[in-house]
Protein backbone atom coordinates (compact mmCIF):
# COMPACT_ATOMS: atom_id res chain seq x y z
CA UNK A 1 0.00 0.00 0.00
CA UNK A 2 1.32 3.82 -1.16
CA UNK A 3 2.48 5.79 1.74
CA UNK A 4 0.80 9.08 2.13
CA UNK A 5 3.01 12.09 1.83
CA UNK A 6 3.47 13.90 4.39
CA UNK A 7 2.31 17.56 4.66
CA UNK A 8 4.97 20.26 5.56
CA UNK A 9 5.83 23.42 4.57
CA UNK A 10 8.68 22.19 2.89
CA UNK A 11 6.26 19.66 0.76
CA UNK A 12 3.86 22.49 0.02
CA UNK A 13 5.58 24.68 -1.46
CA UNK A 14 7.37 22.17 -3.35
CA UNK A 15 3.81 22.40 -5.38
CA UNK A 16 4.42 26.01 -6.82
CA UNK A 17 2.57 29.18 -6.01
CA UNK A 18 -0.12 28.79 -8.65
CA UNK A 19 -0.93 25.15 -8.07
CA UNK A 20 -1.27 26.07 -3.91
CA UNK A 21 -3.03 29.25 -4.77
CA UNK A 22 -5.91 27.03 -6.88
CA UNK A 23 -5.84 24.70 -3.90
CA UNK A 24 -6.58 27.48 -1.77
CA UNK A 25 -9.06 29.10 -3.72
CA UNK A 26 -11.16 25.78 -4.49
CA UNK A 27 -11.07 24.86 -0.57
CA UNK A 28 -12.16 28.62 0.27
CA UNK A 29 -15.13 28.30 -2.43
CA UNK A 30 -16.11 25.45 -0.58
CA UNK A 31 -15.56 26.27 3.06
CA UNK A 32 -17.06 29.76 5.01
CA UNK A 33 -14.56 29.58 7.90
CA UNK A 34 -11.65 28.99 5.41
CA UNK A 35 -12.30 31.53 3.22
CA UNK A 36 -12.66 33.80 6.25
CA UNK A 37 -9.21 32.92 7.52
CA UNK A 38 -7.68 33.58 3.51
CA UNK A 39 -9.38 36.78 3.68
CA UNK A 40 -7.75 37.69 7.14
CA UNK A 41 -4.55 36.63 5.36
CA UNK A 42 -4.96 39.06 2.58
CA UNK A 43 -5.91 41.64 5.05
CA UNK A 44 -3.03 41.29 6.93
CA UNK A 45 -0.55 42.41 3.91
CA UNK A 46 -2.06 45.81 4.44
CA UNK A 47 -1.20 45.86 8.12
CA UNK A 48 -2.65 44.87 11.22
CA UNK A 49 -5.52 48.01 11.26
CA UNK A 50 -7.08 45.85 7.70
CA UNK A 51 -7.40 42.64 9.94
CA UNK A 52 -8.32 44.64 13.22
CA UNK A 53 -11.01 46.04 11.21
CA UNK A 54 -12.16 42.93 9.53
CA UNK A 55 -12.01 40.99 13.02
CA UNK A 56 -13.94 43.87 14.49
CA UNK A 57 -16.97 43.51 11.85
CA UNK A 58 -17.42 39.99 12.80
CA UNK A 59 -17.58 40.43 16.49
CA UNK A 60 -20.06 43.12 15.61
CA UNK A 61 -21.96 40.62 14.08
CA UNK A 62 -21.45 38.15 16.52
CA UNK A 63 -22.46 40.53 19.24
CA UNK A 64 -25.82 41.76 17.28
CA UNK A 65 -27.28 38.36 16.45
CA UNK A 66 -30.55 37.34 18.10
CA UNK A 67 -31.42 34.15 15.70
CA UNK A 68 -31.56 31.09 17.31
CA UNK A 69 -29.19 27.99 15.71
CA UNK A 70 -30.43 25.29 15.57
CA UNK A 71 -28.73 21.92 16.05
CA UNK A 72 -28.11 21.21 12.20
CA UNK A 73 -26.51 24.23 11.84
CA UNK A 74 -24.08 24.40 15.29
CA UNK A 75 -21.40 22.57 13.37
CA UNK A 76 -21.09 24.91 10.93
CA UNK A 77 -21.56 28.03 13.43
CA UNK A 78 -18.69 26.70 15.62
CA UNK A 79 -16.51 26.27 12.78
CA UNK A 80 -17.28 29.94 12.13
CA UNK A 81 -16.65 30.43 15.50
CA UNK A 82 -13.16 28.86 15.56
CA UNK A 83 -12.54 30.70 12.14
CA UNK A 84 -12.93 33.77 14.33
CA UNK A 85 -10.52 32.94 17.11
CA UNK A 86 -8.09 31.75 14.62
CA UNK A 87 -7.91 35.15 12.78
CA UNK A 88 -7.27 37.00 16.44
CA UNK A 89 -4.38 34.59 17.34
CA UNK A 90 -2.76 33.58 14.34
CA UNK A 91 -3.52 36.93 11.44
CA UNK A 92 -3.56 39.58 14.11
CA UNK A 93 -1.42 38.59 16.96
CA UNK A 94 1.86 38.21 15.35
CA UNK A 95 1.76 41.82 14.09
CA UNK A 96 0.00 43.62 16.77
CA UNK A 97 -0.57 41.20 19.78
CA UNK A 98 -2.25 44.15 22.12
CA UNK A 99 -4.70 44.71 19.53
CA UNK A 100 -5.31 40.71 19.22
CA UNK A 101 -5.63 40.30 23.23
CA UNK A 102 -8.19 43.12 23.21
CA UNK A 103 -10.13 41.27 20.37
CA UNK A 104 -10.10 38.07 22.19
CA UNK A 105 -11.51 39.29 25.50
CA UNK A 106 -14.45 40.92 23.27
CA UNK A 107 -15.29 37.81 21.75
CA UNK A 108 -14.87 35.91 25.66
CA UNK A 109 -16.80 38.45 26.16
CA UNK A 110 -19.94 37.45 23.59
CA UNK A 111 -19.88 33.65 24.99
CA UNK A 112 -23.20 34.50 27.11
CA UNK A 113 -25.17 35.61 24.20
CA UNK A 114 -24.26 32.53 22.00
CA UNK A 115 -25.16 29.95 24.70
CA UNK A 116 -28.36 31.19 24.81
CA UNK A 117 -28.85 31.11 20.77
CA UNK A 118 -27.56 27.55 20.72
CA UNK A 119 -27.97 24.20 22.06
CA UNK A 120 -24.65 22.96 22.83
CA UNK A 121 -25.77 19.62 23.48
CA UNK A 122 -22.61 18.10 23.36
CA UNK A 123 -20.34 20.93 24.64
CA UNK A 124 -18.55 21.55 21.48
CA UNK A 125 -19.39 25.96 21.81
CA UNK A 126 -18.30 26.20 25.73
CA UNK A 127 -15.28 24.04 25.02
CA UNK A 128 -14.25 26.57 22.35
CA UNK A 129 -14.40 29.59 24.47
CA UNK A 130 -12.89 27.86 27.13
CA UNK A 131 -9.75 26.88 24.80
CA UNK A 132 -10.05 30.39 23.58
CA UNK A 133 -9.82 31.69 26.83
CA UNK A 134 -6.87 28.94 27.29
CA UNK A 135 -5.05 30.81 24.25
CA UNK A 136 -4.59 34.13 26.03
CA UNK A 137 -1.82 33.24 27.98
CA UNK A 138 0.78 32.94 25.10
CA UNK A 139 -0.18 36.59 23.85
CA UNK A 140 -0.37 38.25 27.35
CA UNK A 141 3.46 37.08 27.73
CA UNK A 142 4.14 38.78 24.65
CA UNK A 143 2.43 42.21 25.46
CA UNK A 144 4.81 45.33 26.85
CA UNK A 145 4.04 46.09 30.74
CA UNK A 146 2.35 48.88 29.83
CA UNK A 147 0.25 47.39 28.12
CA UNK A 148 -0.46 44.58 30.30
CA UNK A 149 -1.44 46.85 33.36
CA UNK A 150 -4.25 47.54 30.45
CA UNK A 151 -5.43 44.59 30.15
CA UNK A 152 -5.58 44.37 34.30
CA UNK A 153 -7.65 47.31 34.78
CA UNK A 154 -10.26 46.40 31.83
CA UNK A 155 -10.31 42.92 33.91
CA UNK A 156 -11.09 44.40 36.94
CA UNK A 157 -14.51 45.21 35.65
CA UNK A 158 -14.96 42.12 33.52
CA UNK A 159 -14.53 39.81 36.74
CA UNK A 160 -17.64 41.18 38.67
CA UNK A 161 -20.01 39.66 36.13
CA UNK A 162 -17.73 36.48 34.77
CA UNK A 163 -20.39 33.84 34.76
CA UNK A 164 -18.35 31.20 33.06
CA UNK A 165 -14.88 31.85 34.45
CA UNK A 166 -13.44 32.92 31.32
CA UNK A 167 -12.01 36.37 32.30
CA UNK A 168 -10.57 34.60 35.35
CA UNK A 169 -8.90 32.18 33.65
CA UNK A 170 -7.16 34.92 31.52
CA UNK A 171 -6.98 36.96 34.89
CA UNK A 172 -4.63 34.20 36.67
CA UNK A 173 -2.39 33.72 33.42
CA UNK A 174 -1.92 37.65 33.88
CA UNK A 175 -0.89 37.86 37.69
CA UNK A 176 2.28 36.54 37.07
CA UNK A 177 3.39 38.27 34.37
CA UNK A 178 3.05 41.85 36.03
CA UNK A 179 5.83 43.75 38.31
CA UNK A 180 5.95 44.26 42.00
CA UNK A 181 4.19 47.67 41.54
CA UNK A 182 1.84 46.37 39.01
CA UNK A 183 0.66 43.37 41.22
CA UNK A 184 -0.44 45.77 44.08
CA UNK A 185 -1.95 48.36 41.92
CA UNK A 186 -4.43 45.98 40.52
CA UNK A 187 -4.63 44.12 44.19
CA UNK A 188 -6.07 47.68 45.86
CA UNK A 189 -8.12 47.61 42.34
CA UNK A 190 -9.49 44.46 42.62
CA UNK A 191 -10.41 44.76 46.80
CA UNK A 192 -12.21 47.92 46.30
CA UNK A 193 -14.27 46.48 43.34
CA UNK A 194 -14.38 43.25 43.89
CA UNK A 195 -15.29 43.30 47.42
CA UNK A 196 -16.20 39.55 48.61
CA UNK A 197 -16.67 38.23 44.77
CA UNK A 198 -14.97 35.12 44.62
CA UNK A 199 -13.98 35.62 41.03
CA UNK A 200 -11.37 38.95 42.25
CA UNK A 201 -10.43 36.71 45.48
CA UNK A 202 -8.88 34.14 42.96
CA UNK A 203 -6.97 36.50 41.23
CA UNK A 204 -5.70 38.37 44.34
CA UNK A 205 -4.47 35.45 45.49
CA UNK A 206 -2.65 34.66 42.14
CA UNK A 207 -1.25 38.45 42.70
CA UNK A 208 -0.29 37.44 46.39
CA UNK A 209 1.22 34.63 45.28
CA UNK A 210 3.30 35.68 42.83
CA UNK A 211 4.87 38.24 45.34
CA UNK A 212 5.43 35.17 47.97
CA UNK A 213 2.74 36.02 49.95
CA UNK A 214 0.78 33.18 50.99
CA UNK A 215 -0.16 34.04 54.43
CA UNK A 216 -2.32 36.62 52.28
CA UNK A 217 -3.28 33.68 50.09
CA UNK A 218 -4.32 31.69 53.08
CA UNK A 219 -6.56 34.27 54.74
CA UNK A 220 -7.94 35.35 51.13
CA UNK A 221 -9.15 31.36 50.75
CA UNK A 222 -10.99 31.67 53.86
CA UNK A 223 -13.01 34.80 52.38
CA UNK A 224 -14.23 32.55 49.95
CA UNK A 225 -17.41 31.05 49.73
CA UNK A 226 -17.80 26.87 51.06
CA UNK A 227 -18.71 26.00 47.40
CA UNK A 228 -15.51 27.82 46.21
CA UNK A 229 -12.97 26.73 48.53
CA UNK A 230 -10.14 24.55 47.20
CA UNK A 231 -8.33 23.39 50.61
CA UNK A 232 -6.24 20.81 48.24
CA UNK A 233 -5.04 23.12 45.81
CA UNK A 234 -4.19 25.52 48.17
CA UNK A 235 -2.54 22.84 50.05
CA UNK A 236 -0.77 21.75 46.99
CA UNK A 237 0.60 25.68 46.79
CA UNK A 238 1.51 25.75 50.12
CA UNK A 239 3.71 22.43 49.77
CA UNK A 240 5.33 23.59 47.04
CA UNK A 241 6.10 27.10 48.91
CA UNK A 242 7.72 24.98 52.05
CA UNK A 243 5.19 26.11 54.16
CA UNK A 244 4.95 21.92 55.26
CA UNK A 245 2.43 22.75 58.15
CA UNK A 246 0.19 25.17 57.02
CA UNK A 247 -0.28 23.03 53.82
CA UNK A 248 -0.78 20.04 56.69
CA UNK A 249 -3.57 22.37 58.06
CA UNK A 250 -5.30 23.06 54.81
CA UNK A 251 -5.42 19.43 53.18
CA UNK A 252 -7.18 18.70 56.75
CA UNK A 253 -9.91 20.98 56.25
CA UNK A 254 -13.03 19.43 57.03
CA UNK A 255 -15.36 18.99 53.93
CA UNK A 256 -17.75 21.68 53.79
CA UNK A 257 -21.65 19.98 53.19
CA UNK A 258 -22.02 21.72 49.74
CA UNK A 259 -18.55 21.16 48.15
CA UNK A 260 -17.91 19.45 45.66
CA UNK A 261 -17.69 15.10 46.15
CA UNK A 262 -16.16 12.89 43.22
CA UNK A 263 -17.50 9.49 42.83
CA UNK A 264 -16.87 7.10 40.48
CA UNK A 265 -19.97 5.17 38.24
CA UNK A 266 -19.93 1.81 40.39
CA UNK A 267 -19.93 3.74 43.85
CA UNK A 268 -22.43 6.09 42.86
CA UNK A 269 -24.68 2.56 41.91
CA UNK A 270 -23.53 1.19 44.60
CA UNK A 271 -25.06 3.95 46.93
CA UNK A 272 -21.88 4.09 48.99
CA UNK A 273 -21.56 7.25 51.41
CA UNK A 274 -18.57 9.49 49.95
CA UNK A 275 -16.84 12.37 51.78
CA UNK A 276 -14.03 14.43 49.89
CA UNK A 277 -11.50 13.25 52.86
CA UNK A 278 -11.36 9.59 51.14
CA UNK A 279 -10.65 10.99 47.57
CA UNK A 280 -7.42 8.96 46.51
CA UNK A 281 -5.59 12.08 45.39
CA UNK A 282 -6.67 14.26 48.73
CA UNK A 283 -4.94 11.35 50.76
CA UNK A 284 -1.98 11.21 48.60
CA UNK A 285 -1.19 14.83 49.05
CA UNK A 286 -1.52 14.34 52.30
CA UNK A 287 1.14 11.66 52.42
CA UNK A 288 3.48 13.60 50.17
CA UNK A 289 2.93 16.79 52.70
CA UNK A 290 4.13 14.60 55.45
CA UNK A 291 6.83 12.90 53.57
CA UNK A 292 8.20 16.51 53.01
CA UNK A 293 7.81 16.81 57.45
CA UNK A 294 10.08 14.30 57.60
CA UNK A 295 7.41 11.86 58.84
CA UNK A 296 7.54 9.12 57.11
CA UNK A 297 6.06 6.15 59.41
CA UNK A 298 2.67 8.73 59.24
CA UNK A 299 2.55 8.45 56.11
CA UNK A 300 2.86 5.30 55.01
CA UNK A 301 0.35 4.68 57.60
CA UNK A 302 -2.14 7.50 56.00
CA UNK A 303 -1.40 5.55 52.57
CA UNK A 304 -2.43 2.43 54.04
CA UNK A 305 -5.45 3.53 55.45
CA UNK A 306 -6.43 4.95 52.42
CA UNK A 307 -5.97 2.13 50.20
CA UNK A 308 -7.91 0.07 52.74
CA UNK A 309 -10.79 2.40 52.49
CA UNK A 310 -10.56 3.37 48.42
CA UNK A 311 -8.89 0.09 46.93
CA UNK A 312 -6.74 2.97 44.97
CA UNK A 313 -4.01 1.24 43.34
CA UNK A 314 -1.70 4.43 42.91
CA UNK A 315 -2.06 4.41 47.18
CA UNK A 316 -1.04 0.85 47.19
CA UNK A 317 1.75 1.79 44.39
CA UNK A 318 2.85 4.94 46.60
CA UNK A 319 3.10 2.64 49.70
CA UNK A 320 5.05 -0.20 48.06
CA UNK A 321 7.23 2.05 46.96
CA UNK A 322 7.62 3.61 50.02
CA UNK A 323 9.14 0.17 51.77
CA UNK A 324 12.26 -0.70 53.34
CA UNK A 325 14.04 -3.41 51.11
CA UNK A 326 11.99 -7.35 50.58
CA UNK A 327 9.05 -5.69 52.68
CA UNK A 328 7.46 -5.60 49.14
CA UNK A 329 6.07 -9.38 48.85
CA UNK A 330 4.29 -9.69 52.31
CA UNK A 331 2.67 -6.08 52.71
CA UNK A 332 1.10 -7.18 48.66
CA UNK A 333 -0.02 -10.44 49.83
CA UNK A 334 -1.13 -8.50 52.64
CA UNK A 335 -3.10 -5.44 50.57
CA UNK A 336 -4.75 -8.02 48.06
CA UNK A 337 -6.35 -10.16 51.08
CA UNK A 338 -8.13 -7.08 51.71
CA UNK A 339 -9.02 -6.26 48.08
CA UNK A 340 -10.52 -9.53 47.93
CA UNK A 341 -12.03 -9.25 51.19
CA UNK A 342 -13.71 -6.10 50.53
CA UNK A 343 -17.50 -5.37 50.64
CA UNK A 344 -17.75 -3.22 47.19
CA UNK A 345 -16.98 -6.35 44.80
CA UNK A 346 -16.99 -4.30 41.59
CA UNK A 347 -14.08 -2.12 43.05
CA UNK A 348 -12.26 -5.05 44.04
CA UNK A 349 -13.07 -6.74 40.61
CA UNK A 350 -11.49 -3.07 38.87
CA UNK A 351 -8.57 -3.37 41.15
CA UNK A 352 -7.43 -6.48 39.95
CA UNK A 353 -7.55 -6.48 36.33
CA UNK A 354 -5.79 -3.06 36.61
CA UNK A 355 -3.08 -4.45 38.63
CA UNK A 356 -2.88 -6.54 36.88
CA UNK A 357 -3.43 -10.08 38.89
CA UNK A 358 -6.03 -11.76 36.46
CA UNK A 359 -6.09 -15.02 38.31
CA UNK A 360 -7.05 -12.97 41.53
CA UNK A 361 -9.45 -11.31 39.50
CA UNK A 362 -11.34 -14.64 38.23
CA UNK A 363 -11.09 -16.29 41.55
CA UNK A 364 -13.15 -13.10 42.70
CA UNK A 365 -15.34 -13.21 39.76
CA UNK A 366 -16.21 -17.25 40.57
CA UNK A 367 -16.08 -17.16 44.29
CA UNK A 368 -18.78 -13.65 44.33
CA UNK A 369 -20.35 -15.64 41.72
CA UNK A 370 -24.05 -14.39 42.87
CA UNK A 371 -23.18 -10.83 43.47
CA UNK A 372 -22.84 -9.79 40.00
CA UNK A 373 -25.31 -7.39 38.38
CA UNK A 374 -25.42 -6.51 34.54
CA UNK A 375 -26.09 -2.51 35.20
CA UNK A 376 -22.30 -2.40 36.38
CA UNK A 377 -21.52 -3.14 32.61
CA UNK A 378 -18.70 -0.66 32.48
CA UNK A 379 -16.60 -3.02 35.34
CA UNK A 380 -17.52 -6.22 34.14
CA UNK A 381 -17.33 -5.74 29.97
CA UNK A 382 -13.64 -4.83 30.70
CA UNK A 383 -13.47 -7.37 33.12
CA UNK A 384 -14.30 -10.35 30.82
CA UNK A 385 -12.66 -8.96 27.69
CA UNK A 386 -9.23 -9.03 30.18
CA UNK A 387 -10.13 -12.31 31.40
CA UNK A 388 -11.12 -14.61 28.06
CA UNK A 389 -7.75 -15.34 27.27
CA UNK A 390 -6.71 -17.19 30.61
CA UNK A 391 -9.99 -17.87 32.44
CA UNK A 392 -12.26 -18.17 29.96
CA UNK A 393 -14.85 -19.83 32.78
CA UNK A 394 -14.94 -16.44 34.73
CA UNK A 395 -15.39 -14.49 31.70
CA UNK A 396 -18.12 -16.70 30.55
CA UNK A 397 -19.84 -16.17 34.22
CA UNK A 398 -19.51 -11.80 33.54
CA UNK A 399 -21.12 -12.21 29.79
CA UNK A 400 -23.58 -13.88 30.97
CA UNK A 401 -24.48 -11.62 33.52
CA UNK A 402 -24.39 -9.03 31.05
CA UNK A 403 -26.56 -10.62 28.53
CA UNK A 404 -29.39 -11.95 30.99
CA UNK A 405 -29.86 -8.36 32.72
CA UNK A 406 -29.93 -6.82 29.16
CA UNK A 407 -32.01 -9.54 27.81
CA UNK A 408 -34.42 -9.66 31.87
CA UNK A 409 -34.52 -5.83 31.57
CA UNK A 410 -35.77 -5.89 28.07
CA UNK A 411 -32.78 -3.12 27.03
CA UNK A 412 -34.08 -2.76 23.52
CA UNK A 413 -31.13 -0.01 22.46
CA UNK A 414 -28.17 -2.48 24.65
CA UNK A 415 -29.01 -5.74 22.00
CA UNK A 416 -26.34 -4.85 19.80
CA UNK A 417 -24.02 -5.44 22.74
CA UNK A 418 -25.86 -8.68 24.19
CA UNK A 419 -25.66 -10.32 20.64
CA UNK A 420 -22.29 -9.69 20.77
CA UNK A 421 -21.75 -10.98 24.41
CA UNK A 422 -23.62 -14.20 22.94
CA UNK A 423 -21.13 -14.54 20.22
CA UNK A 424 -18.18 -14.50 22.95
CA UNK A 425 -20.14 -16.71 24.97
CA UNK A 426 -20.16 -19.55 22.19
CA UNK A 427 -16.58 -18.67 21.46
CA UNK A 428 -15.55 -19.46 24.67
CA UNK A 429 -17.32 -22.97 25.33
CA UNK A 430 -14.75 -24.96 23.28
CA UNK A 431 -12.48 -23.97 25.77
CA UNK A 432 -13.74 -24.83 28.93
CA UNK A 433 -13.74 -28.70 29.95
CA UNK A 434 -16.11 -28.35 33.28
CA UNK A 435 -18.61 -26.04 34.15
CA UNK A 436 -18.44 -26.42 38.16
CA UNK A 437 -21.93 -24.70 39.21
CA UNK A 438 -23.04 -23.83 36.11
CA UNK A 439 -24.93 -25.14 32.95
CA UNK A 440 -22.88 -25.63 29.96
CA UNK A 441 -22.98 -23.94 26.68
CA UNK A 442 -25.73 -26.03 24.93
CA UNK A 443 -27.88 -25.91 27.56
CA UNK A 444 -27.72 -22.43 28.61
CA UNK A 445 -28.09 -20.99 24.96
CA UNK A 446 -31.09 -23.14 25.10
CA UNK A 447 -32.75 -21.53 27.64
CA UNK A 448 -31.94 -18.16 26.22
CA UNK A 449 -34.47 -19.36 23.10
CA UNK A 450 -36.86 -20.23 25.62
CA UNK A 451 -36.96 -17.20 27.93
CA UNK A 452 -36.41 -14.47 25.35
CA UNK A 453 -37.47 -16.17 22.20
CA UNK A 454 -39.76 -13.62 21.56
CA UNK A 455 -37.36 -11.05 21.46
CA UNK A 456 -37.42 -10.70 17.68
CA UNK A 457 -35.12 -7.43 17.61
CA UNK A 458 -32.38 -9.16 19.79
CA UNK A 459 -32.37 -12.64 17.66
CA UNK A 460 -31.89 -10.53 14.43
CA UNK A 461 -28.85 -9.25 15.61
CA UNK A 462 -27.44 -12.63 16.72
CA UNK A 463 -24.82 -13.98 14.23
CA UNK A 464 -25.31 -17.72 13.94
CA UNK A 465 -22.90 -19.63 14.82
Amino acid sequence: MARKPALSVESLMALGQEKLAQIVLDEAAASAPFRKRVNAALASLKGPDAVAKLIDRRLGALERAQSLISWEKEKAFVADLQATVDTIVKELAPVDVFAAVNRLLRFLGTQQDVLERTPDSGGRVGNLYWEAAESAHGLLERLKPVERAQVAEWLTAALESDDYSLFLRVALALAPLLSDPQRKDWEAALAKAGGDLAAPIEVRQALAEAGGDMDTVMALEARLPPWRQNPMRLAERLLAAGRHEDALRWIRTEDKPNRLIVATAAEVMAGVQLRRASHPDKIRLEAKILDAMKDRAAAQALRWRGFEATLDAGLLRDYINKLDDFQEFDELDRAFAVVAASKDPYTALDFFIRWPRHDLAASLVLARRSEWKGAYYDVLSDAALALEESFPLAATLLYRVLLDDILGRGVSAAYGHGARYLARLTALAPRIETWPGMDNHTTYALRLRKDHGRKASFWSQVVPG
